[in-house]
């Protein structure tokens, strides 16, 4: 009777190994597809924006001042600006100057957070711009619901359910 474990072979625990790095690479590349959906600028051969980017005209003022679409805004203090070239940009650099970017606002704040400066075949794609509540939750988002509603005098069994 032999109590000693199996000495495993250096070629077996190769292709283990293999075979489990392969496995969880498949949902990564499923993760990247999904990622990818609703990327305008990738398709002509653009940067990846975050989903919930905004397009918008961006002048720039004295920091933390500027103007998003010629509505006075600010930037918060930690803001990443990337230009054309995709190299980050210091905000003072910026001063008194115009661009066509895609930015992204902090949830608390309301304040830009990520400004990337687009070039002109990434400006030229179509992007939801600032008509987009800056918050996607309640209530900042409640006029945009177009579904049913309850005023509150609704009966039970009347209420509007899940998936309807």
């Amino acid at each position: 009777m032999n109590r000693c474990p199996a000495i495993i072979s250096s070629k077996t625990l190769f292709v283990t190994a293999t075979a489990a790095i392969l496995l969880l690479q498949l949902p990564a590349a499923q993760a990247q597809d999904e990622a990818l959906q609703g990327q305008p600028e990738v398709a002509v051969g653009g940067r990846v924006f975050p989903v919930n980017a905004l397009r918008g005209q961006i002048a720039f003022g004295a920091p933390p001042a500027i103007q998003l679409d010629g509505q006075p805004a600010r930037i918060s203090p930690g803001v990443r600006i990337q230009n054309a070239q995709r190299m980050l940009v210091p905000t003072a650099s910026l001063i008194g100057q115009s661009y066509v970017v895609n930015y992204t606002r902090e949830a608390t704040t309301g304040m830009v957070n990520q400004v990337w400066i687009l070039t002109a075949d990434e400006a030229s794609t179509r992007r939801a711009s600032a008509a987009r509540p800056f918050f996607n939750f309640w209530p900042f988002a409640s006029n945009t619901n177009t579904g049913p509603r309850d005023d509150g005098n609704t009966p039970y069994n009347q209420l509007p359910g899940y998936g309807q």
